[in-house]
């Protein structure tokens, strides 16, 4: 007897066009009610730390790093709950649509709220008021604007179909247009965790902090290209190598989280930049075509 894949158990033997079972379609959106969950008490625990350190209390650093541990689980979770649809043939537009905004939550509102509770809210009070003011204001600024390009980021991917970066690739290989919103969360998640959480009171580190901020949102909204990875088959087998290094990795995080997880995060972010210099430096190299002589007669 053939062995059945999960695509074929899932599907409904009433079904004349072989839809899957109405249970089935529960499946991927259990992950994003995950990716919600830990959005909202990646939020709370934001909330908690700013107020334990306002008061002088010990223990906001806890509650800072949980913060960032939710939005880095929650980056895992948004990764499955698309591959589980796709792997079990249950892709519909409610579950886009509940994805999106689980994503504005997640990686919109929790690590904007991480964000100014860290980096900017306990600047140093007895810095000059009207420079501390004027940080303020603008960092304010630059927060809400990661929020922004984040909401634009997403429906912008909802909207286009088959996107084309400004700088192709290779035809075989599938890229993201723009900073998807899950890697800048998981950047801005990154950099606190691997701070120690505990939060930000010298100004220059709060200006420094808020250029990533701003950096981050000019990359979600800009058609710079990044790799989505959705090549990768899950059905299918692999090489020993890609065993031995998803391993290694795994070894890694589990025993160095906080620099392994930033040097992920940095690296993912800054192979966009580095494709797009890489681009401009190829065209001002290569030799233009010689233009036609113009002849009068």
């Amino acid at each position: 007897m053939a062995r059945m894949s999960w695509s074929e158990r899932l599907i409904d033997p009433k079904s004349a066009d072989r839809r899957p079972r109405r249970a089935a379609y529960a499946i991927p959106t259990l992950f994003t009610a995950g990716n919600v969950f830990l959005g909202f008490i990646s939020v709370m625990q934001s909330f908690q730390g700013a107020m334990l350190a306002a008061t002088g209390a010990s223990g906001a650093e806890y509650h800072f790093a949980l913060a960032a541990k939710a939005i880095g689980f929650a980056v895992f979770f948004d990764g499955l709950d698309g591959r589980i649809a796709r792997l079990t043939n249950t892709v519909s537009e409610f579950g886009r649509e509940i994805d999106s905004l689980a994503d504005i939550i997640s990686f919109g509102i929790a690590p904007a709220v991480l964000a100014f509770a860290w980096g900017l809210w306990f600047l140093d009070p007895a810095m000059d008021p009207a420079f501390r003011e004027q940080i303020l204001r603008a960092g304010t600024f630059i927060v809400f604007l990661f929020l922004l390009c984040g909401a634009a980021r997403l429906a912008r991917f909802n909207v286009t179909k088959n996107p084309v970066p400004k700088n192709p690739g290779r035809p075989d290989r599938k890229y993201f247009v723009g900073l998807p919103i899950p890697a800048a969360a998981g950047m801005v998640a990154a950099v606190v965790y691997a701070a120690g959480s505990e939060p930000v009171s010298a100004w220059p580190l709060t200006i420094g902090w808020l250029g990533v901020l701003a950096l981050l949102s000019f990359l979600m909204v800009s058609t710079w290209r990044y790799h989505s990875f959705k090549e990768l088959n899950l059905k299918s087998p692999h090489s020993p190598l890609i065993v031995i290094f998803a391993g290694s990795l795994i070894y890694l995080i589990w025993n160095y989280s906080q620099p392994v997880l930033l040097l992920m995060a940095t690296l993912y972010v800054s192979s966009g930049i580095v494709i797009r210099i890489g681009g401009l430096l190829r065209r001002a190299v290569r030799p233009r075509p010689p233009h036609p002589e113009h002849q009068v007669g």
